[in-house]
This record gives C-alpha cells, sequence and structure tokens, in this order.
C-alpha cells in the first residue's frame, strides 16, 4: 500500500455517556480491557482512556486513573498507545488535571487548551508542566475546539509557553443534540494552523468515517469511536468501538492506505 501509516486512535467511552446511550459503552476497567483488546485487532493503535468512579461519574483521581491504565496495560501490554484525558468537564481545575498526569506518568495524555491554561494567570505553571511532561516522555495531545484555540495555540507556542512542535487534537462539532460533523469542518483548522503540526481529529454523527478518511488524505491521523460518535456510516446505530474501527481500517484500504502500530505512532511522535 501506497503513502505514510495513518495512526488510528480509539475513544470508547468519553466523560458524560452512559449505558443508556448504547449498551455497549464500556465503563469499568474490565470494559475498557476488553475493548481494548477487541480495537487491537481491529487497527487502533492508540486508546483514549476516560475514568468513572464507582458511580460511574467522570473521575480524575488517580486510583481510578490508575485502576483503568492498568487494566487496559494488562490486556494488550506495548501494542497500544494508552493515553488518559484530564479532560474537566466543569467538574475539574487545572491544578487537578495536571495532578493526574504528575501522579500517573502515562505514556500519553490529552490536555484540552481552554480548559489547562484558562487565562494568563495560568501559563506559567502551564509552561512548567508542559516542560516536565517533555522531560518525562509523556507525550501530549493538546485538544482544540475552533479556530480561536489554534490562534491561541499559535501564540503559546511563539511565545514559548507550549513546546514547538505541538500535537493536536482538532474536535469536528460540539456535544450537542443531533450533532453531524461534516469533512468541511476540517478546512478552517487547517487553514489557521502551521504545516508542520502533527495533528488527528475526532467527529461527531454518521459521517465520522468520511471525516477520518479525509483527515487521512490531508496528512492527519484518526480519532474513532463512542465518545464521539455511536452512529455507523449509514446512519444506523453502530454496533462497537470495535465495529467502527474496523469499518475506517477497510475503508482505508480501500484507498491503499493502512493503519500505523503503536511503534509506528511513537516514532512519529519521537520525530518531532
Amino acid at each position: 500500500m501506497s503513502g505514510s501509516p495513518i495512526a488510528v486512535a480509539v475513544a470508547p467511552n468519553g466523560a458524560r455517556l452512559t449505558k443508556a446511550d448504547h449498551p455497549g459503552l464500556p465503563i469499568t476497567p474490565d470494559d475498557l480491557a476488553v475493548t481494548a483488546r477487541a480495537c487491537l485487532e481491529a487497527g487502533a493503535c492508540m486508546i483514549h482512556l476516560h475514568a468513572r468512579d464507582a458511580a460511574g461519574v467522570h473521575s480524575l483521581d488517580p486510583g481510578h486513573g490508575r485502576a483503568v491504565m492498568e487494566a487496559v496495560q494488562t490486556a494488550v501490554g506495548r501494542e497500544l498507545v494508552v493515553q488518559v484525558t484530564t479532560e474537566a468537564v466543569g467538574m475539574y481545575q487545572p491544578d487537578a488535571q495536571m495532578g493526574l498526569v504528575r501522579a500517573l506518568r502515562p505514556e500519553a495524555a490529552s490536555v484540552a487548551l481552554r480548559e489547562l491554561v484558562p487565562d494568563g494567570a495560568h501559563e506559567r505553571e502551564a509552561a512548567g508542566f508542559f516542560q516536565w511532561c517533555r522531560r518525562e516522555r509523556i507525550w501530549l495531545q493538546h485538544i482544540l475546539y475552533d479556530v480561536a484555540d489554534v490562534a491561541r495555540m499559535k501564540e503559546l507556542v511563539e511565545r514559548g509557553v507550549v513546546p514547538e512542535g505541538p500535537s493536536v487534537l482538532y474536535v469536528l462539532g460540539r456535544y450537542t443534540v443531533g450533532q453531524r460533523s461534516t469533512p468541511m469542518d476540517l478546512l478552517p483548522f487547517l487553514m489557521a494552523a502551521p504545516e508542520e503540526w502533527r495533528w488527528m481529529m475526532c467527529a461527531f454523527g454518521a459521517q465520522e468515517r468520511d471525516c477520518a478518511l479525509t483527515a487521512a488524505l490531508l496528512g492527519g491521523h484518526a480519532r474513532i469511536g463512542f465518545e464521539n460518535n455511536r452512529l455507523a456510516a449509514d446512519g444506523t446505530v453502530a454496533a462497537s468501538n470495535e465495529a467502527q474501527v474496523r469499518g475506517f481500517v477497510e475503508a482505508l484500504a480501500a484507498l491503499g492506505r493502512r493503519p500505523a502500530g503503536a511503534d509506528e505512532l511513537r516514532a512519529m511522535i519521537a520525530s518531532k
């Protein structure tokens, strides 16, 4: 197959969803371990993890995060890059978000720019955290929701708050009823961002796969899964996270492209 491999991440549960949203939503550490193995076999090279407490509520408690991370690592070893979320969901402040990463020392973590650095008063602490993560070889993926986030990211990189060569995730759409992302939603990000940024995208609704394929053809990578979308490409309810990953990988193959393995993703990360 021609072209460079495409990193396929799976985001299987998110912070807000419950079994009422999809009966196959993985919530417990054991659920997530099973899902991780199935998504690995379907073609994923990374898993994006949200931990829950005993009541099923989103949690940044290091104990909950460690239980999920260790369960998944037991199931897949280093065959998947394990990324923990620091998503605040209106419940946590930057100190708790950074504290989770410092406590767990994961291979990778996602950080939302607007949550971790909400204003200038938080820049100094965030800059120290970003540098610490770089020293500790923790790969950070910065979540950007719109072109305003892109502009602010560029400014923070220029001023040295965020290290050069950041990895970013473009979020197409929002958590709203009936949200349907389209491939066109990707274009404003690409027009606003520096070409050298390594990027991935996630999308809502039945056109998730179309958006992901567009990203692959334009030099990016894709995050697939129930966190953002629980519909198959034909608009019916998706069977599982692994079915979504497999469908995307099969569509990639039709374009002559293949999914990256975890070590290939690690090599991409190290190249920056």
